[in-house]
């Protein structure tokens, strides 16, 4: 099989030939036909986080190991099952679920496998969807498509359930209270799409570039805010029609994250999701006086990924932008996506 490997961090992506993975127990072979490019694989192509001051998280410390095959928004075909799968059969196309634990612990029991401490995640900890074929442990993992469109869904493997588990945390308050989302990159403009699938009373975004502003009006938000204009804060407040109730911060910078909280009415919620990086800038006191919650939501759980693909077999998640473009590209994908040059969401193909 035909994969591109991330052989050094910040390195160009290299092509591979690699013998096509054969499935036992349990796991199942899909042939690709789809896979996003998210930002979290721009931080994995680049080997570290921004903690602030001037600290970084490595990756090369956390157990990610070179090469790797990234891709975590992968769908595709089925072609080879093991001899133990009995719920899942050779031609169905299918959505992978990407943030499998290690199935023991406390939080896997719990339904909850993108917190487990000792993650096999696909496309971070072993290889993902950059690639023709892709083995999956575990028929469980895989979401079958009725019919939907591979390169329209394979996004919703990670941007799509990121921003409803983040949605989901910010409770009945949604449909009652519009929601400050700070960010219009594909994340963004996925959070629009499914805060109106689910209800909710509509979206005042902030982005400092003008043509995802642009897109996230035609996404259907109700105000698109210049996070770089001096009096971006009133704006907000002005959009919002009084102090915040519910925040979802997608960028996760110290100046979105200061904007968030300090649009925040007492007793508002800000959910931190995006990893841009840096520190904390918040002043301590305000928070108790505040009485905020400040929650981090990390990807979602199987569940989730369950509840929102229902969603969309209904049709009521709007589209996305979507760019379609080789396998080939990925590392000037990549590129462009670290340079910002990149509406909605890029998806590979084979």
């Amino acid at each position: 099989m035909k994969s591109y490997q991330l052989v050094e961090f910040g390195g160009p992506l290299q092509g591979a030939d690699l013998p096509t993975p054969q499935p036992s127990g349990d796991e199942v072979v899909i042939k690709v036909r789809a896979v996003g490019v998210c930002h979290s694989d721009l931080h994995i192509w680049e080997g570290e986080y921004d903690l602030g001051a001037g600290r970084r998280l490595l990756l090369k410390d956390r157990g990610i190991r070179l090469p790797l095959t990234m891709g975590h928004e992968t769908a595709g075909e089925i072609v080879a099952v093991g001899p133990d799968v009995k719920d899942r059969k050779v031609g169905e196309v299918c959505l992978v679920y990407p943030w499998i634990g290690c199935g023991q612990c406390r939080v896997c029991r719990m339904g909850d496998e993108n917190l487990c401490m000792k993650p096999r995640c696909i496309g971070v900890h072993c290889d993902g969807g950059y690639s023709d074929h892709l083995l999956v442990a575990h028929s469980k993992y895989l979401l079958p498509l009725d019919g939907l469109d591979p390169v329209a869904i394979a996004p919703f493997a990670c941007s799509g359930l990121t921003t409803y588990s983040a949605l989901k945390k910010l409770g009945p308050a949604i449909k009652e209270e519009r929601v400050l989302v700070i960010g219009a990159g594909g994340l963004g403009l996925m959070c629009v799409a499914i805060l109106k699938a689910m209800g909710g009373k509509g979206a005042v975004v902030v982005d400092i570039d003008a043509s995802r502003r642009a897109a996230a009006l035609k996404a259907g938000a109700l105000a698109a805010v210049d996070g770089a204009a001096p009096d971006a804060a009133a704006q907000v407040a002005a959009a919002l029609g009084g102090p915040c109730w519910c925040a979802i911060d997608l960028v996760g910078s110290p100046a979105t994250a200061s904007l968030g909280f300090d649009a925040l009415a007492k007793g508002g919620k800000l959910i931190m999701v995006g990893l841009f990086g840096g520190a904390a800038p918040w002043p301590l006191p305000l928070i108790p006086m505040k009485a905020v919650t400040i929650e981090g939501s990390y990807t979602g759980n199987l569940t989730e990924l369950k509840e929102l693909l229902d969603l969309v077999r209904k049709g009521a998640v709007p589209a996305i932008p979507i760019g379609v473009r080789p396998m080939s590209a990925a590392t000037e994908t990549l590129e462009d996506l670290r340079l910002g040059r990149i509406v909605g969401r890029v998806v590979m193909t084979p």
